[in-house]
């Protein structure tokens, strides 16, 4: 289940710094009664009760009138990308698309949360690993250490899937591209789950009739379009020299020399067409989409499916075909026919 996320808005000084500590029992955000104290959004991960797991988004007033003012505000409705329900604090008018809750001083935090309770949307469960597995099933899941592994630690897309595999009673083994040879000698698995980025290889050690996915994949079917995703990869084929592709991720991260989106996607490309690739990192999608060509967005790990999915209205609003890394580089690889998808 995803994290329920909550934004709060309204006016400097209206109490919303306030009300996100009373909700959190915590000092979360910095509470000053001079206007324009909170600058940027404040996230915070919360359980409350009646609503579990949830992220409080604190935002800036949005009547500020400073210099910034301005960039703040566009910053503050950003959120909206994100937000699953919105708080409105004080004086405020926004006609939004998604469940409003206003709240005005004086209000109990009991009552707010009642109220929000009420409005939340209800999330249904969703397997990552979709229809693809059955209880007892076998499922070897490939996994590169490269330097772009956190060391000591599993990538989240890694973790989840293989947690789920366990809660679907199915037997989970795991191995490197470099040790798969010797995990096929032993098994005969019912189904490979690998990293995109070593698709090919995993591939031409398979049967053909093994059935292949990866975990961006499986995100991509989980918390995008994933018809829509394999559509815009064909766009692949017509991309021209001097066209312009975005490469969006949800996430921010230092990138190293095997970083999949910065560089062996691009790499990828530029063996189809000398084409010029634009990074996204984080909260930086853009709102003027019309000059891309392509859209390749990350899988999405650390991002609820509320911000893929608005991030694909978006594309789709603009006219430009958008798809995710794992489609993407099965398409590149020449094997996405070959991939199974939920």
């Amino acid at each position: 289940m995803e994290r329920l996320h909550i934004a709060f808005f309204g006016p400097a000084n209206s109490g919303k710094s306030t009300l996100v500590n009373a909700l959190c029992g915590q000092e979360v955000s910095l509470v000053s009664p001079h206007p324009g104290t909170t600058t940027d959004p404040v996230r915070k991960a919360v359980e409350l009760p009646g609503l579990g797991a949830c992220v409080l988004i604190d935002t800036a007033g949005l009547d500020d009138e400073s210099l910034l003012g301005p960039e703040r505000r566009r910053r503050s409705l950003a959120i909206l990308d994100e937000a699953d329900v919105a708080v409105l604090v004080g004086d405020i008018s926004l006609e939004l698309d998604i469940p409003t809750v206003r709240y005005s001083r004086g209000e109990s935090v009991e009552s707010l949360l009642e109220r929000l309770r009420a409005v939340a949307p209800k999330q249904e469960e969703r397997f990552l690993t979709g229809n693809l597995v059955r209880k007892g099933d076998c499922v070897l899941l490939v996994m590169p250490q490269d330097s772009e592994a956190p060391k000591g630690r599993l990538i989240l897309p890694q973790v989840q899937v293989l947690r789920e595999l366990l809660d679907r009673g199915c037997n989970a083994l795991c191995c490197t591209p470099e040790s798969l040879s010797s995990a096929l000698e032993r098994i005969k698995p019912d189904s490979v789950i690998t990293d995109s980025q070593v698709f090919a290889l995993v591939n031409k050690a398979l049967p053909a009739s093994t059935p292949l996915t990866s975990f961006s994949v499986l995100l991509a079917a989980a918390k995008g379009d994933i018809r829509t995703y394999v559509a815009g990869a064909q766009a692949i084929d017509q991309l021209s020299s001097g066209e312009r592709v975005l490469i969006a991720e949800a996430c921010t991260h230092v990138p190293d020399t095997e970083d999949i989106g910065r560089v062996k996607i691009p790499a990828l490309l530029r063996k189809r067409a000398d084409v010029k690739v634009d990074i996204a990192a984080g909260n930086d999608f853009p709102e003027d989409l019309s000059d891309y060509s392509l859209i390749i967005h990350c899988g999405g790990c650390v991002a609820s499916r509320t911000l893929v999915q608005s991030r694909i209205k978006k594309a789709l609003r603009a006219g430009v075909p958008i798809t995710n890394y794992g489609i993407a580089l099965a398409k590149l690889q020449g094997i996405l026919d070959r991939i199974v998808i939920p």
